[in-house]
């Protein structure tokens, strides 16, 4: 066998193989005889059948079998061997001036494209400088967070007039375009949360109204159209909710309001355990400390977006995109034209991060061991039983669960590319230089 290499250029070459009988002749023969062993043809006892007998029926799919797993055996060990790092995958050549006669005599020559890695250079120092934002609850957010909270542990009651943030219990009937009932229209009898309607003039025709008012309510108006609000209150599917256009005559049947629960030791007994929080300051730098938790994971989230995007930016990085549009295209059936043309940018950047990450890896000797993956996987594991229930898994149920988790393929890959991600996010803010910088919530999500 005869395997050689020509650089196109930088990011291209060809790899050329070429077999000769001696190469297959051996190994297609001990193919066919494996397969008489196992054969079970009419008019032969099960492992009778002549090898000669499989040869002449067969042999020219083993044949063909046997090339292709030579072809990527021998293809698979140049690239290691030499350790060319490539991109995508080889794309074969095709070339129609070759004919084979699949006779056990040919020798056979196979071209493959290769799109080459670029050498890149990645280096962090402290003079890249990011933002570091602490996030802090400005006024509006903290008093809304608070708001729902105590609605959360609030009771219900039945005030005569609707007020803002009411939900108003009616009955619902279409109307025609002229005004009059639609007959065989919608019926429905369901709740209008006022939070929920958006147009500010509807919203005002609802604020001071009382048992057994009757007023005319332009549904898709009062919701911008969202079809999943206007189906669960008219009980229709969203697919007729969204080509909904009627008018409905609403008879209100009763107003319900969900009133704040009192600050109180009761109140904060049951949000924070017995004696934990004793005042309404208390429980206020609680709350804060919760939002700014949650307001903390989006900064971190902004700063490693700034870090992706400076980096992909500045780092001179060389792609053969020609090659990888191929590749795409090639090992994507499905994929059209426009679309790849739409998504080649998105997919050049995030190839271009995984070159930064790999360099930066090989380059400072970062290791990704099991257990940091078991652990990560471990804590996402966790996280998500906890939405369904407070009270934490065993540990040993939690580690099995999580063995379990890993076993599958797609899990330890997406895994091991977190933390592979986290890993070298840390190395970066250990070497650039962090500017923390104060800003309230509302100030924040302007930035985004």
């Amino acid at each position: 066998m005869n395997i050689t290499q020509e650089k196109v250029n930088d990011l291209n070459a060809v790899v050329k193989i070429k077999i000769a009988p001696a190469d297959y002749t051996e190994k297609v023969e001990k193919s066919i005889k494996e397969q008489a062993k196992k054969a079970n043809l009419p008019g032969f006892r099960k492992g009778m059948v002549p090898p000669a007998h499989i040869k002449k029926m067969y042999g020219r799919s083993i044949l063909v079998e046997e090339i292709n797993n030579l072809l990527s055996e021998s293809l698979n060990k140049h690239l290691t061997d030499n350790k060319v790092e490539i991109l995508g995958q080889p794309l074969p050549v095709m070339d129609d001036s070759k004919e084979f006669k699949w006779d056990y005599t040919d020798e056979f020559e196979f071209d493959y494209e290769l799109g080459l890695a670029p050498a890149i250079d990645v280096n962090i120092t402290s003079k890249n400088k990011f933002t570091d934002y602490k996030v802090k609850a400005d006024g509006e957010t903290l008093a809304s967070r608070i708001k729902n909270i105590r609605k959360s542990y609030g009771k219900m009651t039945n005030p005569e007039v609707s007020a803002e943030d009411d939900v108003i219990y009616a009955e619902l009937t279409q109307l025609g375009t002229d005004g009059s009932v639609f007959e065989d229209g919608i019926n429905a009898t369901g709740s209008i949360r006022l939070d929920q309607v958006t147009d500010k003039k509807i919203l005002k025709s609802l604020i001071g109204l009382k048992k057994d008012d009757v007023l005319e309510l332009d549904v898709p108006k009062a919701f911008d159209k969202n079809a999943g609000i206007i189906a669960k209150l008219l009980n229709i599917s969203e697919e007729d909710a969204a080509e909904l256009k009627s008018k409905f005559r609403v008879t209100v049947k009763n107003v319900n309001r969900l009133e704040e629960a009192d600050l109180n030791q009761e109140f904060f007994d049951k949000l924070f355990g017995e004696g934990t929080v004793t005042d309404e300051a208390g429980f206020t730098a609680r709350i804060t400390e919760e939002i700014e938790g949650m307001f903390q994971q989006d900064a971190d989230r902004k700063l490693q977006n700034d870090i992706y995007t400076a980096l992909i930016e500045s780092v001179k990085i060389d792609l053969p995109d020609e090659f990888l549009r191929k590749w795409l295209k090639a090992t994507n059936e499905k994929l059209t034209e426009e679309e790849l043309t739409e998504g080649y940018d998105d997919f050049a950047k995030n190839l271009k991060w995984t070159l930064i990450e790999n360099k930066l890896i090989k380059d400072n000797n970062i290791e990704i061991k099991y257990e940091d993956v078991f652990q990560t996987a471990k804590q996402r594991l966790d996280a998500q039983f906890r939405m369904y229930s407070p009270a934490p898994m065993p540990e040993d149920q939690l580690a099995q669960y999580t063995a379990t988790f890993l076993k599958e393929k797609d899990n330890a890959n997406r895994i091991f590319d977190e933390v592979k991600a986290i890993k070298v996010f840390e190395l970066i803010k250990s070497v650039a230089t962090l500017e923390p910088k104060e800003i309230t919530y509302n100030k924040f999500i302007e930035l985004k």
